[in-house]
């Protein structure tokens, strides 16, 4: 079990963090972990796709101009170059398992519009 624990490092981001399950040419999951009362930067990608189903917590999610409140085993699709945000509405951690398709996965192809820890460039 020691190789697999490393292999499933959290990466921490101001939100909360993220685990990468899988990483493959064209497909990157990862479970994503979200603070309580905190939220992604409003974002798009250029070369990605994103398939989220909720599997702890609520949370208010924004897709395009919609915003609407989901939770456990709803399943949200974010298409390229779609604006979308995910918020943590609970007091709890929530649990997403994010499935990305797509030509590119890396973290440069984020294009943040409106960020509470000051990362729009």
């Amino acid at each position: 079990m020691g190789k697999i624990n490393e292999l499933l490092k959290l990466e921490e981001r101001p939100w909360g963090g993220y685990v990468i399950l899988l990483d493959e040419a064209k497909c990157k999951v990862k479970k994503l972990i979200i603070n309580p009362q905190k939220r992604f930067s409003l974002q798009y990608h250029h070369k990605r796709n994103e398939t989220w189903t909720i599997i702890k917590g609520k949370l208010k999610i924004t897709v395009d101009k919609k915003e609407a409140v989901y939770s456990y085993g709803d399943t949200i699709s974010v298409p390229i170059g779609t604006l979308h945000r995910i918020e943590n509405i609970g007091d709890e951690f929530a649990e997403v398992i994010e499935v990305q398709t797509g030509t590119y996965f890396g973290e440069d192809d984020i294009v943040r519009i409106e960020d509470d820890f000051g990362r729009v460039k």
